[in-house]
Parts: structure tokens; C-alpha cells; sequence
């Protein structure tokens, strides 16, 4: 067993889940990475709607981002994990105890992919509201059951869950057109309640949770579905490094605690901070 602490990653093969896996190895941890796509050449986008039939390649790995990690001289741990397959959900933290017996830092990056996401209300149905509300809520939330008592055992630990602006802002466009599907953005604002929910029960016993907005970032996935990158026009575009070095800090700096309760845009509070060097957070015009 190593001495380092311990931090979950989900949806780490790619994108800003890479970005806060080696943020956080950078910072120290030994981190875990967890996703479905463990070969590079495997990975997948799926559609995301009905009316949409291309499933496209996309680069990224686990054992991509493991590889670096190790470059950065901490461990990796390769945890293959499916959001809508309950089995595998409980069996990350199992698995994780098992091999290195503690986690300190559960970061929920990894969404549900799929048909739903940028549906419109019409296309919707009983199966795709069920997959998309399981795979950014339910699951999102079994998992958390699964971390909270190692956690209290050993006095503490950091959850940090990912958001999203449509949470939270109405939709410049339809889905596919410059906006997002209302169920995912639905699904992502019940997902906003879960960390204050934790603050509350649990942060007189040492877990403390947070919220964090990426902001715009145009990843891999998205670069495959829209190589002009359409999405960009009037949200701006962050660099998914600029969230990462902000979930590293948010689970080692003491003086996070501010941000208890509060809805942390990353970019930003990334430029204000000064994490990543040479970038500057623009407001978009």
C-alpha cells in the first residue's frame, strides 16, 4: 500500500477527466481512473440523439491517461466503469479498497453518453430519460453511497462533482443547433443539489463536496461530432487544463472551504488563481 492519498477519477480516458486525473497526480495523488474505454483505438461516440445515426472514433484511453500519470511519478489504477451498469458503479470503490484500502477524493466527472442528451422533447423516451437521468443522477449519487463510509472511517475526504451552465442557463438554440436537450440538462441540475445535500450530513464528520462548472470545453467527443466546433459560438471555449488544476486545488488547499456551497465556474476562479500558467480566462463576447 502506498502513501500517498488516493483520488477516483471518473470518465478519465479523455477530456476534462484526463485533465483533473493528471492535475491531481501532479498534486500528489495516487489516482484511479475509471471509464469504459481502457485500449486507445477503442474509444466511441455514440449518438446523442434520434436524429442522429453516426457513432464516430474518438482518441483517449485509461490506459492512456495511466500511462501518464505514471510519467508524473504517482500510481495509476485501471477500474473499467459503465454509468448505467449498476454492477460496475458499485464495484469502483470496492475495488479501489481492495487494492489500496483508502480514497480520499472522489472526482464525478464521467456523463452519461447517449441518446437523449441533445433530443428534443418530442424525441424523448421512457428509455432514453431513464438511461439519462440514471447515468447523471441515480448512479452518479450510488456511487457517492459507495465512497461515504470509507471516508468517515478514515475522518474525512473530498467529493467534487462536475456541472454544468445548463443546469443553469435556457438554451441559446434547439439541441444540435446551438442549444442542449432539456432532459440533459435537467439531469444535470438535480445533480447541482447532490454536493450541498453531502455538505449538510456529512461536513461535521470531515467530507466536504463541491461543484464544479467547466465552463465550455470542446473535447474530443465534441470535436468529433462538430469539427467546426459550432458549440463554441457565444458560450466561448475553456481548455479542459484549466479545470483540472482547479479540482487539484480544490482537494488540497485548506482555503477551498470558501467555496462550500457555492457554484465554482472553473476558468475563471483557474485565471484568478494564477494554476495554469500563460492562460487567461476571456469572457466571451
Amino acid at each position: 500500500m502506498g502513501s500517498s492519498p488516493v483520488a477516483i477519477v471518473t470518465g478519465a480516458s479523455r477530456g476534462i477527466g484526463r485533465a483533473g486525473a493528471l492535475a491531481l497526480a501532479e498534486a500528489g495523488f495516487d489516482v484511479v481512473v475509471s471509464a469504459r474505454t481502457v485500449r486507445e483505438g477503442e474509444g466511441v461516440a455514440e449518438p446523442n440523439s434520434v436524429r442522429e445515426e453516426t457513432t464516430l472514433a474518438v482518441p483517449g484511453s485509461l490506459e492512456r491517461t495511466a500511462q501518464e500519470i505514471e510519467e508524473r511519478g504517482q500510481r495509476a489504477l485501471i477500474v473499467p466503469m459503465d454509468l448505467i451498469d449498476v454492477a460496475s458503479v458499485t464495484a469502483l470503490p470496492a475495488t479501489v479498497m481492495a487494492e489500496w484500502g483508502r480514497i480520499d477524493v472522489l472526482f464525478n466527472n464521467a456523463i452519461f453518453r447517449g441518446v437523449g442528451t441533445l433530443d428534443r422533447i418530442t424525441d424523448l423516451t421512457v428509455e432514453s430519460m431513464t438511461n439519462l437521468l440514471a447515468g447523471n443522477f441515480m448512479n452518479q449519487i450510488l456511487l457517492i453511497q459507495q465512497v461515504i463510509p470509507h471516508m468517515l472511517a478514515a475522518g474525512g475526504g473530498t467529493i467534487i462533482d462536475m456541472v454544468s451552465g445548463s443546469a443553469r442557463l435556457d438554451p441559446a438554440g434547439p439541441p444540435g443547433e446551438g442549444g442542449w436537450g432539456i432532459l440533459y440538462s435537467a439531469s444535470k441540475a438535480a445533480f447541482g443539489r447532490v454536493a450541498g445535500g453531502v455538505n449538510a450530513e456529512y461536513r461535521a464528520q470531515g467530507i466536504k463536496a463541491f461543484n464544479v462548472d467547466p465552463g465550455n470545453v470542446v473535447t474530443e467527443a465534441r470535436k468529433a461530432a462538430k469539427p467546426d466546433d459550432e458549440y463554441s459560438s457565444g458560450y466561448g471555449s475553456e481548455p479542459a487544463e484549466a479545470t483540472g488544476k482547479v479540482v487539484a486545488w480544490l482537494a488540497t488547499d485548506p482555503t477551498a472551504d470558501k467555496f462550500l456551497g457555492k457554484w465554482i465556474f472553473a476558468p475563471k476562479l483557474c485565471s484568478d488563481l494564477g494554476l495554469l500558467p500563460g492562460w487567461t480566462f476571456q469572457v466571451p463576447q
